[in-house]
């Protein structure tokens, strides 16, 4: 499953060559973005603190790539170099700003105000690069009353009003297993936020300050549902929405355990999936009709019940219902569609280990991108990268004297 190591030189000029973007994101939002980039053929450089490493790199389980690696460090900073540098050095200061004449694109991931206080601001980088682009990731933005205030998926999910009709009745919102703000927010609007500046830069020359928050990029959910509340309609609540509860879409348990997931809205599917089912009296009419919804959802969920997630799988395999097993992530990965679509690939490790990861979900007719390695040791890159900046040797040592690089081995 996946391509083999040998196939990760990829094929088709990289669709975003000449993009050099300097990383001083941590945890997941920021990391994925920059993932895609690099994954693209952008060329980002991580600068990493040498004393307090990335949540990411601690992060069990590991894999013994010349020494414990994360695995979702591995994964997250695959196609990247590491650059480490004491921020609070100034010497570490003199050495960004003469990158960023090269590494025009700068992604950070601090609280508002912690890279003025480094002294990495965007009015200060800028001046020294008009046509900077300088991307802000954070949970709230650079702006108003919460702009300080710590938070995680869960709090940005629940300020953005979403999960007032995301749950049930009985019990309240529902936890998501991924971090939908986090990635979906976060990561999605950083890409083409960035993508957006470096087009406008290309037709003005202009660099701009992009602020990303989560909890506002949280707010276009609601375009399904709550949307026709600023239309005079009554507010979504929890089973009140087609998509929440409030018609059959929704997912069924079966006789072994499982679930089988039904979303078959539109009339033909919903027809199928009766008369498969064998409950053709609720095809008449509509089932979203009020006082109908629960009583149909009660007696789909009783015949659902009657049989294990195999006989369902073969008894909807030829037909348009909608209907899709509830499988695991062991199951998704290895099934013929991920196998298809090259959902999984084989990544060169830093001892000659090749390491299966996710792929770039994106197909492009002339371009598939080069999985060059996993993510790397603190400070790998540090001396290659600094060469390329025409840094000399008795220069580096000198750094290396004046502890910019910290215990790291940078040989």
């Amino acid at each position: 499953m996946g391509k083999s190591a040998t196939d990760t030189k990829g094929h088709g000029r990289p669709l975003l060559s000449g993009l050099k973007v300097l990383d001083f994101t941590t945890l997941l939002p920021g990391p994925l973005a920059t993932l895609m980039l690099a994954d693209l053929g952008a060329d980002v450089v991580r600068v990493e603190s040498p004393t307090r490493p990335d949540l990411a790199r601690l992060a069990p389980p590991y894999v013994d790539d010349v020494g414990p690696i994360s695995c979702l460090h591995a994964y997250l900073n695959r196609n990247k170099r590491s650059l480490a540098l004491d921020l609070k050095k100034s010497e570490s200061l003199s050495l960004i700003e003469r990158m960023v004449k090269a590494y025009d694109i700068v992604v950070e991931q601090f609280r508002p105000g912690v890279m003025e206080r480094l002294g990495l601001s965007f009015e200060r980088l800028s001046a020294i690069n008009p046509g900077l682009i300088y991307c802000s990731l954070t949970g709230y933005g650079q702006s108003g009353p919460l702009k300080d205030r710590a938070g995680h998926d869960i709090n940005y999910l629940a300020l953005s009003g979403l999960m007032s009709y995301s749950g049930r009745r009985d019990t309240g919102p529902a936890l998501l297993g991924t971090q939908l703000a986090d990635i979906g927010s976060g990561t999605n609007n950083t890409i083409i936020g960035i993508l957006a500046a470096v087009i406008h830069r290309m037709q003005t020359g202009e660099g701009q300050h992009i602020d990303v928050s989560m909890t506002d990029g949280l707010y276009p959910f609601h375009a399904a549902a709550a949307i026709k509340e600023l239309c005079g309609e009554n507010p979504s609540t929890y089973e009140s929405e087609v998509l929440g509860g409030g018609s059959l879409y929704g997912y069924y348990e079966t006789a072994d355990g499982r679930y089988v997931s039904f979303g078959g809205l539109e009339h033909q599917f919903f027809t199928v999936f009766c008369t498969a089912i064998g409950l053709d009296d609720l095809i008449a009419g509509s089932v979203l009709q009020p006082g109908r919804v629960e009583e149909a959802k009660r007696q789909v969920a009783e015949v659902i019940r009657t049989k294990p997630l195999a006989h369902w799988v073969g008894l909807f395999k030829g037909k348009d219902a909608c209907v899709e097993p509830v499988l695991t992530f062991a199951e998704a990965v290895r099934s013929e569609h991920a196998a298809v679509r090259e959902l999984l690939v084989k990544v060169p490790g830093l001892n000659g280990t090749s390491y299966e990861q996710l792929a770039c979900p994106i197909k492009f007719s002339g371009y598939a991108p080069a999985y060059k390695r996993i993510g790397c040791r603190i400070g790998q890159d540090t001396l290659a990268v600094l060469t390329e900046l025409g840094l000399g040797s008795g220069e580096i040592d000198d750094l290396k004297d004046k502890g910019v690089f910290g215990a790291i081995d940078i040989t």
